[in-house]
């Protein structure tokens, strides 16, 4: 497993990091305890040395879980911010909540150092007051973290973070939804930040194995993630991915996720497997070393974003 620079923070990383919001049950259903070691350990044989995930997830079942399968070698980017003990439960930036999460975080995990703390989903307003931040570098001084950075849920609170020269951005970017870091790139590139890149398959569409009409069980974001409509305009602008599948690249699937490889701003790209299987057919078709879609594949695909209506 290839690493990147985690930007300017002195950490790298792998190119690859197992998301685990889909594994916890929280997003998608219910996963077995069986099926959750299994993908664990697949990812630790593959070499994937970056695992990311939230205080919050299933209730904080998931960082336990791996602070009980993980080895210390590997590096873990956790999320804070969701207080769930309140009713209904909120977002929480202030300081004292910000030091206790972490250190319950820590307890969880069984790390004395979390290598990367991110905020969950922060305002934009949040983000430019900026109050969190210094609780954040005071807990790098004492070695409690390692890195932080902010996990951003729409393109001004990315921005706002830039602006304020967080470390570590993490942000949806994929075939489909590529925008918002190529609108910020420049200032990334400039202040060495970091980025892990989420959502990188769109949640399962740009696998390219749905019909127009795919409906969603109950418990499953995406029933209501995008109208029948949009899903079925969707469906179709998969036509733009389809002719880079060829050669060594078999599937649409590779396509999306080597998109999001080639981008050399991107630190790690944040799968999200539920099953050891999908896990497998994923590194498969990420491909070894650059480059990880030809240079003549990329233009050609980016043209063809456009012509659908995917604008950059």
């Amino acid at each position: 497993m290839r690493k990147r620079a985690l930007g300017k923070t002195g950490l790298e990383v792998s190119e690859l990091a197992l998301g685990t919001w889909g594994l916890c049950g929280d997003g998608y259903g219910p996963v077995s305890e069986a099926d959750q070691d299994a993908v664990i350990e697949r990812a630790l044989a593959f070499g994937i040395g970056l695992f990311e995930t939230a205080d919050c997830y299933a209730k904080g079942a998931m960082e336990k879980r791996l602070g009980e399968k993980l080895p210390q070698s590997a590096q873990i980017a956790t999320k804070i911010g969701t207080d769930l003990e309140a009713t209904p439960s909120r977002k929480r930036f202030d300081a004292e909540y910000i030091k206790s999460s972490v250190e319950r975080s820590r307890e969880r995990l069984k790390r004395e150092s979390i290598d990367i703390v991110l905020l969950h989903n922060p305002s934009q307003k949040t983000l430019e007051r900026g109050e969190t931040f210094d609780a954040l570098r005071e807990l790098c001084e004492k070695k409690t973290i390692k890195t932080w950075g902010v996990s951003a849920g729409s393109k001004e609170a990315a921005r706002a973070a830039v602006a304020r020269d967080v470390p570590v951005l993490e942000l949806a970017h994929n075939a489909f939804h590529s925008g918002e870091l190529k609108t910020i790139a420049a200032d990334v590139t400039s202040k060495g930040i970091g980025i892990l890149a989420r959502s990188v398959l769109a949640y399962g569409l740009l696998c390219g194995m749905w019909p127009a009409t795919k409906e969603f069980p109950a418990g499953d974001h995406r029933a209501e993630r995008w109208t029948s409509d949009e899903l079925r305009r969707r469906v179709t602008q998969l036509n733009a991915l389809r002719p880079s599948a060829s050669g060594g690249i078999s599937s649409m699937r590779a396509v999306a996720l080597r998109y999001v490889l080639c981008n050399e701003l991107v630190s790690s790209a944040v799968l999200g497997p539920r099953r050891g299987q999908q896990l497998d057919q994923l590194v498969r078709e990420a491909g070894k070393e650059p480059p990880y879609l030809p240079k003549e594949n990329l233009a050609a695909l980016e043209r063809r974003l456009m012509n659908v209506g995917i604008k950059s």
